[in-house]
């Protein structure tokens, strides 16, 4: 590499790297060492105190956190993986509608998506107590709390990773790979189990890995469903307002451990083989239905699908319309107008929250696509010693729960550092929009990172070659190539960040309390009608922003997943 080139390499892995020691590595470091104080003095005391058996909480804590999180990973796979054999493999009347529907959970946040749950299915809820009254029973046929509503919620939620990343590998898939098997004399069992799950291995992976770190890091669905079940991500929290920081330190590593070691084991597991096609044949096709009752079958679980996944949605929209005070002892809301959303654009406290996410959430998302940009960059086109730990570092954030995230930045940033200019960020607006700024990163950088691997060196090389400086050429031939995995990422970024709770909870002050905060609080309060409409307020937002992605920038859904 030239000396002009190597000073340009440095020149933008300064800040990168600075940024990264500062906001990623050094507040991981603290907590690891914060796991090792207690009251100043240096103790194993904490990890002691996690896994003695007179301290059962803990350790239930985590075993309950990973067996919960082995489930939803079994559970998402068997409703998301046959739904994307379906949707891809055969063609019936309203496929596309239905295919559409299906990724319509990705519009909830974890918290809007837990409270619509549990007005529907909980004990005072809808559904449970529609079935109680139209067959004359003397209390709820059913209710959802727990491990079984922790799971519910989960697989809802979860199913979707699963249905998009194995629909991707599908249509991906040459179908003469298939064929000639066939025509070999192959069942259908042999060729899905010796061709098709081979090639579907790395998106199964994928998805696997990505449901299992999502569900340690879950904190909503615990938070309200849990009861007395106790998981680790709450544990953490429990200990953080009862001020014991050393133990929740402790807690905050125990849980990034096991995340890292599943991560870990999936990349081993993935890596045994080569999943790789040889073959350049034309994309896949779908087979059309032809037996009519087969058909119309079909069609009649795929509307009544649509039902139950738009439920939730409807569910949040009526409750928003009802006026907070109106329904108290009765069975089922009686009165509805537009008074919350009233309260919303005309009560500026009422309106602080909304205005405060959109905020937070558009500084931190700035920030991951100033940073996404160039980090992906230096990564996938520069030369340097120590790219793969850089890599490493990029990816800590995805690796961690965000209540390990939220818990690293309070060890951090409790007192003056000069990564903060000697001031103390914990309690400021500021430690916010840095909490999802850090947390969004490797979404970032990973979905940018996919279209510069696309664009040959031979590009940017020409456009040096004629003369062109460097940024001329980044910001003309480098920056277009790589907008739509950019503005995937980034777009990504900003929906996480409108519905981020966990690390809000963490973290938040009255003056910066987010959308999702004010939906806790208001529940608190028993107004569910303003917390509904709160919810309406941030399932428009991210679908908003979904359709601005999809229409006019042309960055699908699927390829931000």
């Amino acid at each position: 590499m030239k000396n002009p080139e190597i000073r340009k390499t440095i020149y933008i892995l300064i800040p990168i790297c600075l940024v990264l020691i500062a906001y990623v590595l050094y507040p991981s470091l603290r907590t690891l060492s914060e796991s090792f104080y207690t009251e100043g003095n240096f103790t194993f005391g904490n990890y002691y105190e996690f896994f003695s058996p007179e301290a059962r909480s803990n350790l239930e804590a985590l075993w309950n956190s990973v067996y919960i999180s082995v489930l939803t990973v079994i559970f998402s796979a068997l409703i998301g993986v046959p739904l994307a054999f379906i949707f891809n493999k055969y063609d019936f009347p309203g496929r596309s509608f239905f295919s559409s529907v299906a990724i319509m959970p990705i519009v909830l946040p974890s918290l809007v998506g837990v409270m619509a749950f549990m007005f529907l299915y909980g004990e005072t809820g809808l559904v449970p107590n529609i079935l109680k009254d139209l067959f004359g029973l003397n209390e709820v046929p059913f209710k959802i709390g727990g491990v079984s509503g922790i799971l519910l919620v989960h697989a809802y939620t979860m199913y979707v990773y699963f249905y998009m990343t194995v629909s991707s590998t599908i249509n991906s898939i040459d179908p003469s790979l298939e064929e000639a098997a066939y025509n070999l004399g192959a069942s259908r069992w042999t060729v899905f189990w010796k061709v098709t799950f081979p090639l579907l291995t790395p998106a199964l992976v994928a998805a696997s890995l990505l449901v299992f770190m999502v569900s340690m890091a879950s904190f909503s669905a615990p938070f309200l469903l849990a009861g007395g079940y106790r998981v680790l991500s709450l544990q953490i929290y429990f200990s953080k307002i009862n001020g014991d920081l050393p133990m929740a330190a402790t807690q905050s590593v125990i849980l990034s451990v096991v995340s890292i070691s599943f991560l870990l084991f999936m990349r081993w597991f993935q890596n045994r083989k080569d999943y790789r096609m040889a073959s350049k044949g034309i994309g896949a096709h779908r087979s059309e239905v032809r037996n009519p009752l087969l058909k119309w079958i079909m069609v009649a679980v795929g509307m009544f699908g649509v039902v139950i996944l738009l439920l939730p949605h409807f569910t949040i929209l009526i409750l928003s319309l009802v006026p907070d005070g109106t329904w108290t002892w009765q069975t089922y809301p009686s009165v509805f107008n537009l008074e919350n959303y009233l309260l919303l654009f005309n009560d500026p406290f009422i309106w602080d929250p909304v205005r405060n996410s959109l905020i937070l959430a558009t500084l931190a998302t700035l920030g991951n696509f100033v940073f996404g940009m160039f980090a992906s960059y230096v990564l996938v086109k520069r030369k340097f010693v120590g790219k793969n730990f850089l890599d490493i570092i990029v990816m800590i954030p995805w690796a961690l729960p965000a209540t390990v995230v939220g818990m690293n930045l309070i060890f951090a940033f409790n007192e003056p550092t000069p990564f903060t200019f000697g001031k103390i960020l914990v309690g400021s607006f500021w430690i916010l929009p840095l909490a999802y700024f850090v947390r969004h990163i490797p979404l970032v950088v990973r979905s940018t990172n996919a279209s510069l691997e696309q664009l040959d060196d031979s590009v940017e090389e020409a456009a040096r070659n004629l003369g062109a400086r460097w940024f001329y050429t980044f910001r003309r031939v480098i920056l277009p190539a790589i907008m739509p995995g950019l503005l995937a990422g980034t777009l990504l970024a900003f929906v996480q960040a409108v519905g981020e709770f966990p690390t809000s909870v963490l973290l938040y002050t009255l003056e910066n309390r987010p959308i999702s905060i004010e939906i806790m609080n208001q529940l608190r309060m028993f107004n569910l009608g303003q917390a509904a409409a709160y919810g309406m307020i941030q399932i428009g937002l991210i679908a908003i922003v979904l359709f601005i992605s999809n229409k006019f920038l042309g960055v699908k859904t699927e390829r931000s997943l």
